[in-house]
Parts: C-alpha cells; sequence; structure tokens
C-alpha cells in the first residue's frame, strides 16, 4: 500500500463502466502508470458517478467496478506505490459534497461545458436529475478530500478543475480562517493523443468502434481490417495520406520509427496497400496489449485479490478523508465533540 511522503499529491479516477478500451488507455491510464514514481497518487472507481447517467440500473455497478481494476493492475498500476479504491466504500466523499453543495451557485454549474454537451448527446436517458447537474461539485469533494495538489487531466476537462478551485476558495472565504482549510489543486495537463475507433470518430464504447485491452490477437487483426481509411484513396494505386488516415493515427502512437518510415513512404506512393499498412498497425496492438493480458489472467482467474486491493485502499483513502472532515466540521463550527454554550453577549 503507497505510503504518505513528501512528494506531491495527485489524485484521478475513472467510472465504473466495465473493461477499458485503448482510449482510455491512452488518454488517462498510460500516464497514471508513469506518474507512480513521482507522486503520491490516489486512484479511485468512481461508481457514485456512474449513477450521474446510469442510475436506473445498478445491477452492474460492482462488477464494472471490478473489470475496471483489472485492467488498472494489467496496465501496471502498482498499488505499492498507488492507492487505488472504490468512491462509494469513502462515505466521507458523500459528506463533503453535501457541505459543497450549499455553498455552490448554480450558475458555476449551469455552465460548466460537458454539462451542455452531455445533455445534448445522451438523448436517450432522462438527465434531468440533481445527481447530473451537481455531479461537478462531487468531483470537487473527491479532489480536495485528500487536498491533492494536481489533478491529471486532458485539456476539455481543465474547467471541472476550475470549478473545483473555486469551490475550494468560496469554502475557504467562509470558513477558512485565519488558515485556509483546503488547497486549489493544479491542473496536470497530461498528453492525450488522437486516438480514433474503428468507424474515424473518437474511440466510445457508445458508439461500439472500440479496440479493447481485453480483445485477443485475432479479434484485433480482425477489427483493424474493417477499420476506414483515408477517404481519397479509393484504389490500390491512389496514394493516401497517413496524416488524414486513422489507421496512421494508430501508428502515430504505437509503432516504432521505422514501420512510421515504412507507412509515410508505402502509402504516400501508393507503394503498400491499406490492408498491409492495417497489418502492421495490428502488430504493434498486439506486442503493447499481449503483456497486459498476460498480467491480468492472474487477477482473472482470482477476481478477489483485486477486491482485496480495493478494499486496502479504500480503508488506507477513508483514513485521509477523515482528518479533512475532521478539518471541515471544526472550521465550519460543527465538530462531532462537545462545545459549552457560549454566554450571550450581554454577559460579557
Amino acid at each position: 500500500m503507497a505510503t504518505s511522503n513528501q512528494r506531491k499529491r495527485v489524485l484521478s479516477g475513472m467510472r465504473s463502466t466495465g473493461k477499458l478500451h485503448l482510449g482510455n488507455y491512452v488518454g488517462a491510464l498510460q500516464n497514471w502508470v508513469r506518474m507512480q514514481d513521482q507522486y503520491e497518487c490516489f486512484f479511485f472507481i468512481a461508481d457514485w458517478h456512474a449513477l450521474t447517467t446510469d442510475y436506473a440500473d445498478t445491477s452492474r455497478v460492482k462488477e464494472n467496478s471490478l473489470e475496471v481494476m483489472l485492467d488498472w493492475l494489467a496496465a501496471g498500476l502498482d498499488p505499492d506505490r498507488s492507492t487505488m479504491f472504490i468512491q462509494s466504500h469513502v462515505p466521507q466523499h458523500a459528506e463533503l459534497h453535501l457541505l459543497f453543495s450549499m455553498i455552490t451557485p448554480l450558475g458555476w454549474l449551469e455552465r460548466v461545458p460537458t454539462y451542455k454537451e452531455q445533455r445534448e448527446n445522451i438523448t436517450e436517458k432522462d438527465l434531468t436529475t440533481y445527481g447530473f447537474l451537481g455531479y461537478p461539485v462531487l468531483q470537487a469533494a473527491d479532489i480536495l478530500i485528500y487536498k491533492g495538489d494536481f489533478v491529471p487531466v486532458g485539456e476539455d476537462q481543465v474547467p471541472h478543475v476550475e470549478l473545483t478551485r473555486e469551490i475550494a476558495r468560496r469554502f475557504n472565504q467562509f470558513y477558512g480562517k485565519p488558515v485556509p482549510v483546503f488547497p486549489e489543486p493544479q491542473p496536470l495537463l497530461t498528453p492525450t493523443p488522437k486516438l480514433p475507433g474503428t468507424d474515424g470518430r473518437k474511440m466510445s464504447k457508445s458508439y461500439g468502434n472500440t479496440l479493447m485491452l481485453t480483445d485477443p490477437e485475432p479479434v484485433i487483426r480482425q477489427k483493424l481490417k474493417t477499420m476506414v481509411t483515408d477517404p481519397a484513396r479509393v484504389r490500390r494505386s491512389d496514394p493516401g495520406n497517413p496524416d488524414l488516415c486513422p489507421v496512421g493515427d494508430l501508428h502515430k502512437i504505437f509503432s516504432s520509427k521505422e514501420t512510421m518510415a515504412k507507412v509515410n513512404e508505402g502509402c504516400r506512393s501508393a507503394g503498400i496497400g491499406c490492408i498491409e499498412c492495417k497489418g502492421w498497425a495490428a502488430d504493434a496492438l498486439v506486442q503493447v496489449l499481449e503483456p497486459m493480458q498476460d498480467r491480468r489472467k492472474k487477477y482473472e482467474e482470482n477476481p478477489c485479490l483485486a477486491w482485496d486491493i480495493l478494499e486496502a485502499g479504500s480503508v488506507a483513502a477513508r483514513k485521509i478523508a477523515d482528518v479533512t472532515m475532521k478539518d471541515v466540521r471544526a472550521s465550519m463550527g460543527m465538530s462531532l465533540e462537545y462545545e459549552p454554550p457560549r454566554p450571550p453577549e450581554s454577559a460579557k
């Protein structure tokens, strides 16, 4: 279990959506693995956040949380270097979320970019709930309860970190005197390479265009065979442009410099066909995925091992969260300890 030290503290999480795909790996998980030796890392599975859109059916939330954990361990997250836990197993998150919700103006939540985007894009579900509107407040509680220094995010998530900073600032203005209760965490911008799905759009389970971390080699090769390519390259003899091709985007992330040189030369001169190019991309992906899948087998055969790691992480997280909540309650004059009544003003 990761122990506290003088390193800066990082916190991030993923919703409990089940098995992860390459977009999750490239967009976040790969960077988390690299951070473990530089920062004190807290990574949580956000099962409460999953309820903001999937509240109608909770039957697979726990199973999905475990699948996320298996992929984390397969990718290289290490319980000796990171604290990994389940959000709902640390109830202090909910208490801090409640207190933050008392001071957060509605206008702050309504202007969060992803609020409008998801309302427009997720049309098959009723998102007119308090939980959906208020999930950035819960997100702020997730971060601030560990008094994190940094939150690793892509550019599109920076507004969420800024809202967290605003909530911390507002709480400190009301209650953090003379000593602020919460730090104002900084966004830690992480590289998020463009990773398309098999249809050329952003990789997403909702689009059915994913390359899963658990896909065996034959499945990866078959999915890549059907992947869209440069639309200008209609015939085998037509030259192509890897910069306009989703398969080219995969090569840029996963292939060696030597393979990239062959792709650039062969595609632009029509010296190679798309099938050959896709085969090279599959080779690169298999090299990345097979070691992960090998590490995953240990936990697939005995999932309780992964659950035990999450439980140990949740115990460690609760200890830190409890200290924060004692500070919060004390700053608000709402500690759990007895305090004698103050004398009336006239008696002073």
